[in-house]
């Protein structure tokens, strides 16, 4: 079928009316010849190197020919298209030769493109045509397109006929840039018929009509001439369009026009003042009636197409791009953020990214919260992080992590400013992407301001818990994340999440926490360059090196988010604290132990902080120092000292110990002079008030009071944040005096704060001042406050004497006007202990200026007793050894030994203070004594202790010396003293006068007064033994004068009868070791006043059966007590019963009828002992032996066994006969075997030694054989001499000297084996060093020489 013939083209030089489109016989072009071409009808020149070749004529004439058919035509229209695809310019040259040519050739595909109704073919017209203007370049074939256009749409009776025009139209303008211009500016009467066709029910032709629009618009002077035209005609018409449209081509050229309209904010605005006025906006009922935008965007975003959900969602971003606080609203009413979160359950990246662009414009506005669409789509949006964590879309996450973050960080009834963030974002990373030119827009919009976020308070972002898991979970994937800016993203997040707002539903989530904060800083750790060197925390702000290598800016970034993240971490810690459902995991089993709970938490922060945060930041502070991020950092750690209370003052103590005062200092003086970062300035300001307090809280415990820290609070609070300088400048300002009639309180208080700093800094030994220059500056502040009549405060008088004593020994020592300066200002003081720190270096600055010492040395002393923490017992049970280890680090001992006269005031104190302070006084002289060397500090302590004594007898009554507790302690000290001395003395006035003293003070007290007569009976008991014999005579003398004394021993030795001991005694009782030294005083005056036959004026009564009881019957008492009870009777036994000291009772008891009957003669001759009382003493004796001897008792044991001597050496007085036999009984033999097999194999020990020598005496030959002898002899000769102890070479000697006396058969070898050890023996002795005699058990002093004699 021959296609109709198509009108053509009006063009200058076309050729006007011709019906031919090429002339019959068209002459060849000049540069081709004239040879005929491959279709023999054409000359040469007019055919195309094709496959198969081109006659370009003769396409011209086919599509002219009316009776061609359109499968001809359309053959030639597809040569025709390739040879301008693959050779244009052979064909635009060979048409250039004849306008009339191109003129027939446009009017022919013109005319062809509205005639032919096949759409293939009316596509392929337009298109060959839209290849041919354009490859011709020529303005006048446009001109005349536009002209034929709107002759045709004018006389068009449809508007279907009209789409190939509209379609031609619209790719031409697509195709040549400058067509939409001329359109629009010389044929604009074109446009008046393109809202007919929006108008036309075809959705073919609005799609077309749009295209043209779209195009049209996207040209700025389209935009500038057709904005009217918009306004008028079209608005309504596009709205109802794209609202009514189901053809997919229609909806895509649409939102292609809504898209170019939505560049221009003018547009924007009437495009939605269309959709509702102003009024209407509020009331979302009022938009279901029109066809507004955001419902049309809507709809489309309902649909399961993501290309047109990607568009529709792209075109709700340009609308909010240009102003989120106007447009916002409307789409939050039409709900459409509730189907943009179910859009991101979809797999398009592109999808995803806009639809993420849209919901951060949308947080903007505050309705978008309060209509609780965040509380809808949160889990939309954490499965979708969840989903594009898998994906390698590195800048999708990033947007997906802002949004997250700006939807947490505006959720709740918060005011804050406009988030311009937002936008921002938007504009750099989405919209210049998808719509060019909007970036310039939303500068406008970047403002700043204040909005309320109103959501209601009771309905959390996170209802599901399982969610808040989720989203935990998502938060620590993203920071491991091996892109940084994935991961500073995702810090800021988790910043935003750690809020109570968030995480209040119980249960808290602590240990999910933990894991997170635990996966933050290790990250940001990790991503920190090395650590290249340990330097200190001061040191940091200004290294020495300007060639330290920098952190990098995301670096930098990162660690401020991890910052603001600990820091809001510890701050959600804090809020928990008054919410009790936050204490602990409610859902927790009873009887166990969960560790999701608040303290666990608080914990967990305060070991991260110290193990984590503080060394990172510190690495950080190598390289750079950013003021934001310190800020955030210092904030953190003033926020951490109310997050565990209970562990306050530790955390202070370390962080003070860690050069943080001097870091914090540091920052104020580099970043916040001038009034610059008040932010920072401020952090630091109350950390350090924070700091200061808690360590003043901790430093002055025993005297906290509230006033003091209320004014030191008020000051600190003042001053530090206008102390913004360096420690130079600091040291300055110490020195500076104000004018004299000026009210400067600032410059007070800035120097009593920089003393209070420098204090706190030095306990903790942060030493940032140097000591020299601080010990000056503290001088001279000293000076000018005494200049100007001003008395600081105690707590600055305090920091000040501290701050000097500790830097006296960098410094010169104080002249007299500064001493005089110290002294005026002390003495104005209620009570020096306000300005006391327990301090060593202050007690030895106090003792080290006599005229301190001589007006405060006393008050010093005190205080330091007072506060010191001595832990001395009650009881004296380790000995008097024990004190070195106690008292090894007495900071005192080294003043004392450079200054004896500090020990008259140490015992002034032992007589004036509370019993505790007397104690520890105590304790220290103890130390003192049993290292001092000097014989004349003894001598000096007895004149001193005299005169006390003398004193407190004359002015005291009984009663009140028993109510006196300072005097025990006295005694104690007092014989202390005596132990010093070591081997005999003459006892000189000063001692007899004591030993008065003492006695009478013992004869008025009562036995129960144990504290009392204790450490009196030691000091007699040692008068006694470690003096000369002379004087000795003489104090026995005077012992025995004092009948008080006399009758006090005896009621303390007949407590010894009524006493119940306990079954096991753990340790001698104070009342056992006072009946200990009864007993061996009684002793040492029987044995003495025996010796020197002195006179007596009162004597002691004690029943020898309830003495002998004692011992044969031992009821558990201590062995100390036996023995000091042993050694009574042996001296009673010495004396044979007869003394005049002592009367001796007898009880008659009764004998069993069944027991043997001994020889009247045997007791006659034993009198006043029976022989049954010897054998059970005896056998008594043995026991107890064992008893010590298997616990190793050197001194007892030897005590038993010279009770042994001393009962044999009495028996064999009284009858040989029986002492023989008591001496060779089998048992003995046995008892031997006992102490070789339970003890040291060795038969070289003294208790072994001296019962052998025994033995021997008493020519035991069957206890002891002579072949045991030898044997004895044999190892004694192979041993080692020199190294024996003391005590087994003297028995040794006894033993070598016994056998060499006895009438024993020994070969020659074994008496001169005797003679050569008795050589060495007693050369051995006369070379041996004098040990100390007088010993402590128990608190019960025991001569060796008389227990073991």
């Amino acid at each position: 079928m021959a296609a109709a013939a198509p009108r053509r083209l009006s063009c200058p030089g076309g050729g006007g009316g011709s019906t031919e489109p090429v002339p019959a016989a068209m002459s060849a072009p000049p540069s081709r010849g004239l040879a005929a071409g491959p279709c023999g009808r054409h000359a040469a020149g007019w055919a195309l190197p094709l496959r198969p070749p081109l006659c370009i004529a003769c396409a011209l004439g086919t599509l002219g020919d009316g009776g061609a058919s359109l499968v001809r035509k359309k053959h030639a229209l597809s040569r025709l298209r390739d040879a301008l695809a693959w050779q244009a310019l052979p064909v635009i040259q060979l048409l250039a030769l004849d306008e009339r040519v191109c003129a027939s050739l446009v009017g022919t595909l013109f005319g062809m493109c509205h005639s032919v109704e096949d759409s293939d073919a009316q596509d392929q017209f337009i298109e060959v045509l839209v290849q041919l203007v354009a490859e011709l370049k020529s303005e006048q074939y446009l001109r005349c397109i536009l002209d034929e256009s709107q002759k045709e749409l004018s006389k068009a009776t449809t508007m279907k006929g009209s789409l190939p025009i509209f379609t031609l139209l619209g790719k031409l303008a697509d195709t040549i840039p400058v067509f939409a211009d001329i359109l629009v500016v010389k044929h604009s009467n074109l446009v008046d018929h393109l809202p007919l066709g929006l108008m036309y029910p075809n959705e073919g032709v609005k799609a077309a009509v749009c295209y043209l629009y779209g195009k049209l618009y996207s040209s700025p002077v389209g935009t500038e001439r057709l904005s009217a035209h918009f306004e008028e005609k079209l608005c309504g018409l596009f709205l109802n369009a794209l609202g009514h449209a189901q053809t997919k081509e229609l909806q895509v050229n649409c939102l292609g026009l809504l898209k170019e309209l939505l560049k221009s904010d003018h547009f924007v605005s009437i495009l939605m003042n269309n959709s509702r006025t102003e009024e209407e906006s509020e009331n979302s009922d009022l938009l279901e009636g029109e066809n507004p935008l955001p419902l049309v965007l809507k709809k489309l975003l309902l649909t399961r197409d993501e290309m047109l959900q990607a568009a529709s969602s792209h075109c709700v971003a340009a609308v909010l791009v240009h102003s989120p606080s106007r447009y916002a609203s409307a789409f939050i009413h039409a709900d459409v953020p509730e189907f943009l979160f179910e859009c991101l359950l979809c797999n398009s990246e592109i999808l995803i990214w806009s639809v993420y662009c849209c919901l951060l414009l949308l947080t903007e506005e505050r309705l978008f919260f309060s209509k609780c669409h965040t509380v809808y789509g949160i889990e939309s949006l954490v499965r979708s992080l969840q989903d594009v964590l898998q994906l390698n879309n590195v800048e999708l996450q990033k947007q997906g992590l802002l949004l997250f973050t700006e939807i947490l960080k505006r959720v709740a009834g918060t005011v804050r400013g406009l988030e311009t963030r937002g936008c921002r974002m938007v504009q750099e990373c989405c919209l210049n992407a998808f719509f060019p030119g909007l970036a310039d827009i939303l500068v406008y919009h970047i403002a700043s301001g204040f909005v309320p976020l109103e959501q209601p308070v009771e309905i959390t972002l996170f209802t599901n818990r399982g969610v808040c898991l989720d989203a935990i979970d998502v938060l620590m994937k993203t920071v491991d994340c091996p892109v940084l800016e994935v991961v500073v993203e995702a810090v800021k997040a988790v910043a935003a999440f750690l809020r109570k707002d968030h995480l209040s539903s119980p249960p808290v989530p602590y240990e999910k926490l933990q894991e997170l904060l635990e996966v933050v800083l290790k990250r940001c750790a990790d991503l920190s360059p090395p650590q290249s060197s340990k330097k200190h925390a001061g040191d940091l702000l200004f290294p020495v090196s300007q060639s330290l290598n920098r952190v990098s800016q995301r670096q930098g970034q990162l660690l401020l988010n991890t910052l603001e993240s600990f820091r809001s971490a510890c701050r959600l810690a804090v809020e928990f604290q008054t919410d009790p459902m936050a204490q602990e995991n409610a859902f927790t089993a009873p009887g166990s132990e969960s560790k999701e709970t608040l303290s666990n938490f608080s914990e967990f922060l305060l070991r991260i902080c110290d193990s984590l945060c503080i060394p990172m930041v510190m690495n950080y502070l190598e390289r750079a120092v950013s003021s934001s991020v310190m800020e955030v950092f210092i904030s953190a750690l003033n926020t951490l000292f109310t997050v565990v209370p209970n562990m306050r003052i530790k955390f202070s103590k370390k962080l003070a110990s860690s050069s943080f005062i001097r870091l914090t200092l540091e920052l104020k003086a580099r970043f916040c002079s001038v009034q610059s970062n008040p932010a920072l300035n401020q952090a630091c300001s109350r950390f350090l008030c924070n700091l200061c307090l808690s360590l003043y809280s901790a430093t002055e415990k025993e005297r906290i009071s509230a006033q003091e820290e209320q004014e030191m609070s008020e000051l600190l609070q003042k001053a530090l944040p206008q102390l913004n300088y360096t420690v130079a400048e600091s040291l300055l300002l110490l020195a500076e005096n104000p004018e004299a009639f000026s009210l400067d309180q600032s410059l007070c208080s800035h120097q009593h704060c920089f003393i209070l700093l420098s204090y706190f800094a030095y306990t903790l030994g942060d030493r940032f001042v140097p000591e020299a220059e601080l010990f000056l500056a503290i001088r001279n502040f000293l000076l000018s406050a005494q200049d100007r009549g001003d008395c600081p405060p105690p707590y600055i008088l305090r920091a000040v004497l501290y701050l000097l004593a500790v830097c006296q020994d960098k410094g010169k020592g104080l002249d007299s006007r500064s001493l005089c300066t110290i002294r005026r200002i002390l003495d104005n003081l209620p009570d020096l202990g306000l300005v006391y720190v327990h301090c060593p270096l202050l007690l030895e600055f106090f003792l080290r200026y006599p005229e301190l010492m001589g007006r405060f040395g006393h008050q010093v002393l005190q205080l330091w007793f007072s506060w010191e923490d001595c832990n001395q017992t009650k009881t004296e049970g380790a000995g008097f050894g024990m004190s070195d280890q106690l008292n090894s680090a007495n900071p005192l001992l080294p003043i004392l030994k450079s200054n004896s006269s500090i020990l008259l005031i140490l015992l002034d104190l032992v007589c004036s203070s509370p019993v505790e302070v007397a104690q520890k006084v105590l304790v220290t002289l103890r130390t003192f004594l049993e290292r001092s060397e000097d014989a004349l500090v003894c001598d000096l302590l007895r004149s001193r202790f005299l005169q006390i004594l003398q004193q407190l007898l004359v002015e005291s009554s009984s009663a009140s010396l028993q109510a006196n507790r300072n005097l025990p302690i006295l005694l104690s000290l007092l014989f202390l003293v005596q132990l010093r001395s070591k081997g005999m003395r003459e006892l000189d006035s000063t001692d007899f006068k004591l030993l008065h003293q003492v006695s009478n003070l013992c004869g008025k007290c009562r036995p129960r007064e144990i504290d009392l007569l204790q450490p009196s009976l030691n000091f007699l008991y040692w008068s006694l033994h470690q003096t000369t014999p002379c004087s000795q005579q003489r104090a026995v003398a005077v012992l025995l004068s004092n009948v008080s004394l006399l009758e006090l021993l005896q009621k303390v030795l007949e407590c010894t009868w009524t006493r119940s001991f306990p079954s096991e005694p753990a340790y001698l009782s104070p009342e056992d070791a006072l009946l200990c030294s009864g007993w061996l005083l009684a002793a040492s005056l029987l044995i003495y006043q025996h010796r020197y036959n002195a006179e007596v004026h009162q004597t002691l009564t004690l029943d020898l059966t309830e003495v002998l009881n004692a011992i044969i019957f031992r009821k558990k008492k201590p062995v100390l007590l036996l023995v000091s009870i042993m050694q009574f009777l042996r001296a009673v036994l010495r004396q044979n019963f007869s003394s005049s000291l002592l009367v001796i009772v007898i009880q008659n008891t009764a004998q069993g009828a069944t027991q043997p009957q001994p020889s009247p003669l045997e007791d006659a001759a034993l009198h006043p002992l029976a022989m049954q009382q010897v054998f059970s003493l005896l056998i008594s004796l043995q026991n107890l032996l064992v008893h010590v001897y298997l616990q190793k008792d050197l001194l007892l044991s030897q005590a038993v066994v010279a009770c042994l001597e001393t009962l044999l050496e009495y028996l064999y007085v009284k009858n040989q006969d029986v002492a023989l036999h008591v001496a060779s009984q089998p048992w003995h033999r046995f008892l031997l075997l006992t102490l070789l097999n339970g003890g040291q194999k060795s038969v070289l020990q003294p208790e072994i030694l001296r019962l052998v020598t025994l033995f021997v005496r008493y020519q035991s030959s069957n206890v002891i054989s002579q072949k045991e002898i030898s044997l004895i002899l044999r190892e004694a000769a192979e041993a080692n001499l020199p190294e024996l102890p003391e005590a087994t070479s003297r028995a040794l000697h006894l033993f070598l000297r016994q056998v060499q006396s006895s009438h024993c058969q020994m070969e020659a070898v074994e008496a001169g084996t005797i003679r050569t050890l008795l050589e060495h023996l007693s050369g051995q002795r006369s070379t041996c060093a004098k040990h100390q005699d007088i010993v402590c058990l128990g608190g019960v002093a025991v001569s060796l020489a008389h227990i073991g004699d």
